[in-house]
């Protein structure tokens, strides 16, 4: 944080005091509301992966249960970009839980995780193949990419999620 004040030109100690105090004058509201929920940094990733393979696809159908992140129609496929810390990323450091109010985040988090297990379930039973990526995985371009291809090029289509990682 001390990096990001200096370079902010918050160069003495009580400027720097006084950005810290206006900082935790934020909500968690305030701050919750800046959390993107389309068109994230990791779900990019995804869809220039995607691209790169030659695939069109569509984005947030409405129309499908769970509204999926990305939508490839002619391959009867929908992609997930799930965040680890709110999707619960089974193993995944970046899945912490809060210290405080865990009567409020492990509920909050354990209906998240039976949410997307119930819209992906509902997916397959109209016949679509379901794909999850993990923001910690698009950390690792090269090895999403391969497995991005593993599922989309060499994979047949629909008849089930083979090879596609569920939770």
């Amino acid at each position: 944080m001390f990096v990001w004040l200096w370079l902010h030109g918050y160069t003495s100690g009580s400027a720097i005091q006084q950005r810290r105090a206006t900082m935790n004058q934020f909500t968690a509201s305030d701050r919750m509301r800046l959390i993107k929920r389309e068109h994230t940094q990791p779900e990019l990733v995804v869809r220039r992966l995607l691209h790169s393979m030659g695939l069109r696809f569509r984005l947030h159908s409405k129309s499908l249960p769970g509204s999926p992140d990305v939508v490839l129609p002619k391959r009867r496929t929908v992609v997930f970009v799930h965040g680890c810390y709110w999707h619960r990323h089974p193993g995944c450091r970046y899945a912490s839980t809060p210290k405080t109010r865990q009567d409020f985040w492990l509920p909050k988090f354990a209906s998240n995780v039976e949410r997307d297990n119930r819209k992906a379930e509902q997916l397959r039973e109209l016949g679509w193949r379901v794909v999850v990526v993990w923001e910690c995985e698009t950390k690792d371009v090269m090895s999403l990419d391969a497995r991005l291809r593993k599922v989309f090029l060499v994979a047949p289509a629909p008849q089930g999620d083979a090879g596609c990682s569920g939770q």
